[in-house]
């Protein structure tokens, strides 16, 4: 430490002397006043005070809290190869503050307008829509109450995780919340979009051959419906298992499906593009047996769509082990073994020749798919049939017998 004190030099004059040490120099200075040797006392103490703790004085235009700031960041800094300035450069280059501070509900409600108005202009289908909507309730419910410049890579990555998805689940995910922060993105409700830091898996496909009823599961499968509360089910089984009317109780044709579309005068089903999942007219041949069962039990007075169908096709579905589409898989797999047209069943069909080649081509004998066919109703028709094509034998057919 430093002390004052009044000092009388040899030609008796007094004055003020700061007496010390510094880094283990002794210091003795004299001044003429004794506010002169306390400013030097304040300044030396300072000195020995930097010393000890690795401090220095510097002239600086920064604000206190500024210099504490800097100090905290050199500390982080130390012992890396990057200087503060290209840490700020590459902020400045690489960085934007979002514009808008927009709570996550209300941009999803906002993309959601949008998607909307897409599905309106026919730019995405229904069942697309619903798909968005059920996603992006599950991501509010998910990001509850926090901003859309909050989400991040890691916070997404278990989302997209939940529940132990598959990769497939987990890529498909990703898919529509990428679409969602793009939006976003253009909005400036981010600034930069976490998306590009999540990864995505790429799954090898090996698609193999559908899963389908054999003739006797689908006669199993009809005899219960048509005993089951009277056989107000039997329209709706009758049309997805012997016409391949695509079943899904979400989004499928057969919610959209009208009788007026199931045309017994003219042995045809009607596809209107209205109905059909890709938005393409499409005709399906009404094959006999399936005539049978729509003269036995009317579209017209028997409803396609009963209430509270989802439940009882789900019970049924349990109980005969049906998936999704195993009943159009059946139709389709049945019809190429029966016609040996890969052309007929793809129109019918509503797929391409290609699809059909590779997962309905040889699942069924010709033997299999003519018990199939046969499959009629116990319920005496109650009308005189209708003039049906037998077969509506494809061209194509012909030209196999003819070779």
């Amino acid at each position: 430490m430093f002390a004052v004190s009044r000092f009388k030099n040899r030609n008796g004059v007094f004055s003020f002397r700061v007496d010390g040490q510094l880094n283990g120099v002794r210091i003795r200075r004299n001044f003429k006043s004794q506010e002169e040797a306390a400013a030097e006392k304040a300044v030396l103490e300072l000195k020995a005070l930097q010393l000890a703790s690795s401090l220095s004085a510097v002239t600086t235009s920064l604000a206190e809290d500024q210099v504490r700031e800097a100090e905290a960041v050199f500390r982080r800094l130390a012992g890396g190869n990057r200087t503060l300035s290209f840490c700020v450069d590459y902020a400045l280059t690489n960085h934007r503050t979002p514009e808008n501070q927009k709570a996550l509900d209300e941009a999803v409600a906002a993309y959601l307008v949008v998607k909307t108005r897409e599905h309106e202009q026919k730019l995405i289908s229904a069942s697309q829509l619903t798909t968005i909507n059920r996603h992006m309730k599950a991501l509010k419910k998910h990001f509850p109450g926090i901003t859309v410049a909050k989400l991040n890579a890691t916070h997404l990555t278990t989302y997209f995780q939940r529940a132990n998805g598959c990769l497939k689940t987990y890529n498909n995910r990703r898919g529509l919340v990428s679409t969602f922060l793009k939006f976003a993105e253009q909005q400036e409700w981010l600034a930069t979009n976490p998306i590009k830091k999540v990864p995505y898996y790429r799954i090898a496909h090996r698609r193999g051959s559908a899963k389908t009823l054999t003739a006797a599961q689908a006669q199993e499968l009809m005899t219960y419906v048509e005993s089951f509360e009277n056989g107000r089910l039997v329209p709706f089984f009758a049309l997805c298992l012997f016409a391949g009317i695509r079943p899904c109780l979400r989004t499928g044709e057969i919610l959209r499906l009208l009788p007026g579309h199931v045309r017994l005068d003219t042995g045809v089903i009607l596809i209107e593009p209205e109905v059909s999942k890709v938005h393409e007219k499409r005709t399906v041949a009404i094959q006999p047996n399936l005539a049978a069962w729509l003269r036995a039990y009317p579209p017209a007075k028997n409803p396609i769509i009963v209430p509270n169908l989802q439940k009882l096709r789900a019970r049924i579905a349990k109980r005969f082990g049906l998936t999704h589409d195993v009943m159009r898989h059946t139709f389709i797999s049945m019809h190429v073994a029966k016609f040996r047209s890969l052309g007929e069943a793809a129109l019918q069909a509503g797929n391409s020749e290609a699809i059909i080649k590779k997962h309905y081509l040889d699942l069924k004998s010709a033997a299999e798919a003519k018990q199939f066919f046969g499959i009629r109703p116990k319920r005496a028709d109650k009308a005189a049939p209708a003039t049906v094509p037998a077969t509506l034998t494809p061209p194509v057919l012909v030209l196999f017998a003819a070779a």
